[in-house]
């Protein structure tokens, strides 16, 4: 299952025959999908999840992700952090899948809901013509935020 922690085994510095071994030979990779705090709820509340052995990976990172709020900085989507994921398979020769579009879907939903956020008919709109938005550097501990700034 695919869960941050520190007692995990890390993709991303494990030798290609480590991660072999870990994986097996059919691997098969379990993935929570929601937001940070119903994925922990789900961990917390099935002892089938809590029995899955845990791999996770080193993010240096930030989320392209700016429309929604992180509990930090370096956390991911689930989308990105598969296609994370998938690469560092590649590189332990455990996957080979190609990932050079992988992400494309995603790029091109922010875009279009950044465009959403931009148009003048929208009750969203953000009516400073000229700022541009941005990802914010700072993360607050808060449910649902929005996460974008106006940059000046």
């Amino acid at each position: 299952m695919l869960y941050p922690g520190k007692e995990n085994f890390n993709l991303s510095v494990r030798k290609s025959s480590e991660v072999n071994a870990f994986m097996g030979h059919h691997p098969h990779l379990f993935i929570l999908d929601g937001t940070w705090p119903c994925a922990r709820k789900m961990l917390k509340l099935s002892k089938n999840l809590q029995s899955l052995k845990r791999v996770s990976f080193d993010n240096e990172i930030k989320s392209k992700f700016i429309i929604k709020q992180q509990p930090e900085s370096l956390c991911l989507s689930t989308i990105e952090s598969v296609f994370t994921v998938l690469n560092l398979l590649k590189e332990g020769d455990v996957e080979h899948c190609d990932t050079k579009d992988f992400l494309m879907p995603f790029e091109k939903m922010i875009a279009h809901q950044l465009d959403y956020l931009r148009n003048p008919n929208n009750k969203n709109y953000r009516s400073t013509a000229d700022n541009e938005i941005a990802a914010k550097n700072l993360y607050k501990k808060t449910e649902r935020n929005t996460i974008f700034e106006v940059e000046h």
